[in-house]
């Protein structure tokens, strides 16, 4: 049975979602708020991993030389976790957000504007080459 949540904690956790869809970037409040709510996120994230390695260290220990065959879930579970776990800040989510593109998987896609489709490589237009004085394009 789930522990019921203090009014304290009630009163930390974060009332926005862990995104940057429908901020006003003028309204300070609700900006750092929900930068918390990212940061917060990806650390919940990295502990998750570090449970999980905790975890894995233990069933090793235990299992010692038929660690492979039985610590198998554990060691996916913590490859998938490591790939979410890293804390990488607000700001290239914040800088780079285009409202109203989605990702295949129905969430907003946040570097949207920055994948380029298979076999095109990235160039510079001319113009702003030439403001730069680079003659490479």
């Amino acid at each position: 049975m789930p522990t019921r949540e203090s009014e304290a904690f009630l009163a930390k956790k974060p009332t926005v979602p862990a995104t940057f869809d429908g901020v006003d970037y003028n309204d300070t409040p609700r900006l750092k708020a929900a930068q918390d709510a990212v940061i917060k996120e990806q650390w919940v994230k990295s502990m998750m991993a570090r449970l999980v390695r905790d975890e894995l260290a233990k069933c090793y220990n235990r299992e010692g030389v038929n660690h492979l065959e039985k610590c198998g879930k554990l060691r996916e579970r913590y490859f998938q976790a490591l790939k979410e776990s890293r804390v990488r800040g607000y700001l290239f989510e914040q800088q780079n957000y285009i409202p109203g593109q989605e990702d295949p998987k129905g969430q907003d896609q946040v570097s949207a504007g920055l994948k380029q489709p298979e076999g095109q490589i990235a160039t510079i237009p001319a113009e702003v080459a030439k403001r730069r004085g680079d003659d490479r394009l």
